[in-house]
């Protein structure tokens, strides 16, 4: 019985990397297209957060597009989990000290606190997917 989820999620895995790769690239390229908008998420106790708005946003397409390549997709993986882990102050900040962001349609100028905290746990999901990634893929060699 314990065999069977994982031939499903064996199936799976290699259709959610295409996924999960497009979704980085898009989330990155929108860091460029309102990057004031992610800029009043940072914490005010990172320096310069425009440029760490437009560093994510980088680090996003290039890691998005990493996944989908074999030769990188391990350590575009590890990558991901690592700019999740760097990202999650901000995430926390917006949770904490009810962060309202301007420039943004009203329904998502101030978001309920629920889906704020919902955001925390999710990070951790988004990152085990991620380091799901940084196994062999079931086609490849020495995969189980």
């Amino acid at each position: 019985m314990s065999i069977e989820p994982n031939r499903t999620l064996a199936r799976l895995k290699r259709p959610l990397l295409y996924v999960m790769g497009p979704l980085y690239v898009v989330a990155g390229v929108l860091h460029f297209v309102a990057p004031k908008v992610y800029a009043q998420v940072v914490p005010p106790e990172l320096p310069r957060p425009l440029d760490l708005v437009y560093l994510s946003g980088i680090a996003e397409v290039a890691l998005g597009v990493g996944v989908l390549i074999p030769r990188t997709r391990r350590a575009s993986a590890w990558g991901l989990v690592a700019l999740l882990a760097a990202v999650f102050p901000a995430n926390l900040h917006m949770a904490v000290r009810d962060v309202t962001v301007e420039g943004v349609p009203a329904w998502m100028r101030d978001p309920p606190d629920a889906a704020l905290w919902a955001r925390l746990p999710l990070q951790g999901v988004l990152a085990l997917w991620a380091w799901w990634y940084t196994r062999p893929m079931p086609d490849e060699d020495g995969a189980p």
